[in-house]
């Protein structure tokens, strides 16, 4: 009995010192693994992720199904210094979808940047981007044009009220009045539902250090002139 009391008492002496080490190293994996995740949350690139905002009629990547075509994504010159004939009236084009169709200018806060018809992580690397289910430029209606703020829109949050921004299209110049300064949740649609006057709403991700904001900002613009091109250009 003896000598098997002392057999206990030696393995447990064993255990117990076999269990230190692991004891002392526990606390040590735990916060090396904490801090793995932590610099991990901190390298995600900010306003990179859900890019797509899905708050109303987003395109949701339309892309053609087939991997042998892709985005066929289709660059345009567009004439923002047209000397041809004008119209005060005009027709509207709807592009396909990836096509650049505009130039979006804002003189005021220095951004110049290409529209694209469309809304998907790809074109939004290219420019500033405009869902397909709102109104092209010049149709009537509300169209929606958002980028993002680590790019294209970084200072929309310097316009202001009554500042002047530009829409040039292949088939017309759309000057719009900054109305009024917006700021919704990612979930409320009312600034980029379908309207039945002519306007354009732009909008970005506020500004964030790390991760992505659930807040946009941006502003509501009115037409102040509205010019069509004819299809000939003046001849000087």
């Amino acid at each position: 009995m003896k000598e098997k009391t002392k057999e206990c008492k030696n393995t447990e002496k064993q255990g117990a010192s076999m269990s230190r080490p692991v004891q002392l190293m526990l606390p040590v994996l735990i916060l090396m693994l904490c801090a793995g995740i932590a610099i991990l949350a901190l390298m995600r690139p900010y306003e990179k992720v859900q890019t797509l905002l899905n708050i109303a009629f987003m395109d949701n990547m339309k892309e053609p199904e087939s991997e042998e075509s892709g985005l066929r994504i289709v660059e345009n010159e567009i004439d923002t210094d047209y000397a041809g004939e004008t119209s005060s009236e005009g027709e509207a084009v709807i592009p396909t979808f990836g096509e650049q169709y505009a130039m979006l200018e804002m003189e005021s806060v220095g951004i110049s940047v290409p529209v694209y018809w469309g809304s998907n992580a790809e074109l939004l690397e290219l420019g500033a981007v405009q869902t397909t289910a709102s109104a092209v430029a010049g149709a009537g209606g509300n169209a929606v044009i958002d980028a993002h703020v680590n790019t294209f829109f970084r200072d929309l949050d310097k316009l202001e009220v009554g500042d002047t921004v530009t829409l040039y299209t292949q088939y017309g110049r759309f000057t719009y009045a900054v109305e009024k300064k917006i700021e919704f949740k990612e979930t409320d649609k009312q600034y980029v539902l379908p309207t039945e006057e002519e306007q354009l709403t732009l909008y970005t991700c506020e500004m964030q250090v790390f991760g992505s904001s659930e807040t946009r900002i941006g502003a509501v613009c009115k037409p102040t002139e509205m010019v069509y091109y004819s299809t000939e250009v003046t001849e000087e």
